[in-house]
């Protein structure tokens, strides 16, 4: 796959979450929501301020992150599900 996404655009794809509550029971597939973390796969260059400067990106390929379950858009690369994210719809980086 060779896409680089533009500004401070980020590709994400989702992981899997687990699929057993604390309590021990498992949920079925259609009772799971979409997971709302994933691994980053490719980012932009990074956000263009007024002056003319671009503002370094926050995430690197790679970074576990977190975000809003109906943040993004969803694409199809060569068959696979992607998300693409703002950086600003990211929660967070897992450490």
């Amino acid at each position: 796959m060779k896409l680089k996404p533009l500004h401070d655009k980020v590709l994400v794809k989702r992981t899997d979450e687990e699929q057993t509550t604390p309590g021990g029971i498992v949920l079925p597939g259609s009772a799971t929501e979409k997971p709302s973390q994933g691994e980053v796969v490719a980012v932009g260059p990074g956000k263009r301020q007024d002056n003319g400067e671009v503002s370094p990106m926050g995430v690197k390929v790679g970074d576990l992150v977190i975000f809003g379950q109906y943040g993004g858009n969803e694409v199809k690369i060569d068959g696979d599900e992607y998300l693409m994210l703002s950086e600003s719809d990211i929660y967070g980086i897992f450490s």
